[in-house]
């Protein structure tokens, strides 16, 4: 088995490979100040509860966009594994290509989804990640990352609402029931989630009119409100909720595979 992570601003999602069987995920708060004994700590615990024993984890991948988080949790996977923790980055040598102006500057998360798109769809794809921020992610069917659009998060922007109107209450993301709200809850609903969906749509219909490329882009969504802000969608084809986490799973292997291969094992 092997654990991945993928760490965002907000969450850190964790999951547990068997093969590529994705047998069991969490969504954590992301919390810089965690000591690696403390990150020790909640993996254990993690594991305890699907009772499966910390030495049949063979390996763990992540990707981190909090600098913060890297140094600490992969000192925490080192000592609960006995293995260096690989880390998925814009240095990582995985068969992908950062057709942008500043390659190092990609964000881990972008890097996982080009790998994960390219080797599980193998067409040319747009990843609408709805995450801290929602970023577009422009991914050609051999693993090109041709660059993408980063706007607010659909929750980072509802904050925002939250904070500087004194009168509007902090209100659930969830489906708004109809779009002419009657109680201010369901405005601020039909608002924030409409407003994203569209916000989506706009996106992703200038990204197709502008692909560089003949054929048109499969839409794929993924990140923790996906599943609420599709139905609302019209250019969004399908969710894949672990896009992430399973492109984690394709970079240990790949990368962990030089090792296994090395001279004398």
């Amino acid at each position: 088995m092997i654990l991945v992570f993928d760490v965002g601003n907000t969450e850190t999602t964790v999951g547990l490979y068997d093969a590529t069987t994705l047998a069991a995920h969490w969504r954590l708060t992301t919390i810089p100040e965690r000591t690696p004994d403390e990150l020790v700590l909640l993996m254990r615990q993690l594991l305890a509860t699907r009772e499966v024993p910390v030495g049949s984890v063979r390996g763990t991948a992540l990707g981190s966009v909090v600098p913060a988080v890297t140094g600490p949790l992969s000192e925490a996977c080192a000592q609960c594994f006995g293995v260096p923790a690989i880390i998925v980055d814009a240095a990582a040598p995985l068969p992908i290509t950062l057709a942008v102006e500043e390659p190092l500057t990609v964000g881990a998360d972008r890097i996982i989804n080009t790998l994960a798109a390219s080797r599980i769809y193998g067409r040319d794809t747009v990843v609408v990640d709805l995450g801290t921020a929602t970023t577009f992610d422009c991914i050609t069917a051999d693993g090109v990352f041709l660059g993408g659009v980063i706007a607010p998060g659909v929750r980072t922007s509802a904050e925002t609402l939250f904070r500087r109107t004194s009168k509007l209450p902090a209100t659930e993301l969830r489906a708004p029931v109809q779009v002419i709200g009657t109680r201010t809850e369901e405005c601020i609903r039909a608002g924030v989630v409409y407003g994203a969906a569209d916000a989506v749509d706009g996106i992703v219909r200038r990204i197709i009119k502008a692909w560089p490329r003949p054929s048109r882009p499969l839409v794929v969504a993924t990140g923790g409100l996906a599943e609420t802000i599709r139905p609302f969608c019209e250019t969004i084809e399908m969710v894949a909720p672990h896009l992430t986490l399973e492109g984690l799973r394709i970079a240990f292997e790949l990368l962990a595979a030089p090792a296994k291969a090395s001279p004398g094992q």
